[in-house]
């Protein structure tokens, strides 16, 4: 196995955070999982995206600890991989104890059948295979609840929309390469649409406003109503 330099992986980003590139939403969401669970003394918030990894600091004087502490874990991920019969590196973000978020939705989705055709699959299997693990947030991006949900297969990687729609309803459910969403909020985008939902996924008058954050685990219900 080649030795990688991740000193050299590690940049700063302004004087109280460093950004690690990792090229993969893998190692990312068990970097992700492993800073979770095993704290670093200094490090104030973790914050992953789809190849990198953001570690933001209580104070400047941490600076030299947590590197040296990241470029360690970095190491001892590199050569530990994932045990066999755990697919889902993520999990291990959320504590045990913090429950599975359930988001009822009606497939009533307009790309639906295109999905279908896509992943040669019938529509029952598509909502079948939807519902039938439970997915998780791998970062928060592109607007306000908006999160990146994978599974840990991957079997319903389907791509973008060749044309995005210049506006997708809240509470819309989505897939697309690789990852599945729901649209916090009415916007312009161009995932494959196979739902709705009624919940909010971003309340400012809820504490927290996100009904999830990187690392929660979602279990989608199929409703009829």
């Amino acid at each position: 196995m080649m030795d990688i330099d991740w000193n050299a992986r590690i940049r700063p980003a302004g004087d109280r955070a460093v950004l690690i590139t990792l090229d993969d939403p893998r190692p990312v969401q068990r970097l992700a999982s492993a800073l979770r669970v095993h704290a670093i003394a200094g490090v104030e918030d973790v914050l992953p995206a789809a190849e990198t990894v953001l570690v933001t600091m209580h104070s400047v004087s941490y600076g030299v600890q947590v590197r040296r502490e990241l470029v360690a874990l970095l190491d001892r991920l590199d050569h530990e991989p994932p045990q066999a019969d755990s697919p889902d590196v993520s999990r291990g973000t959320v504590p045990d104890t913090e429950p599975v978020v359930e988001i009822p939705v009606r497939y009533d989705g307009a790309d639906l059948p295109e999905v279908a055709r896509l992943l040669d699959l019938s529509i029952p299997e598509v909502i079948a295979a939807h519902t039938g693990t439970v997915w998780r947030c791998a970062f928060v991006g592109f607007a306000p609840g908006f999160g990146y949900l994978t599974s840990p297969d991957g079997r319903l990687t389907v791509p973008r929309r060749t044309h995005a729609r210049t506006a997708i309803p809240a509470g819309a459910v989505a897939l697309a390469g690789g990852y599945s969403a729901v649209y916090p909020r009415g916007t312009p985008g161009g995932w494959q649409l196979i739902g709705t939902t009624d919940l909010r996924m971003w309340a400012v008058d809820r504490d927290p406003p996100a009904l999830v954050r990187a690392g929660s685990a979602i279990r989608f219900v199929a409703s009829e109503e």
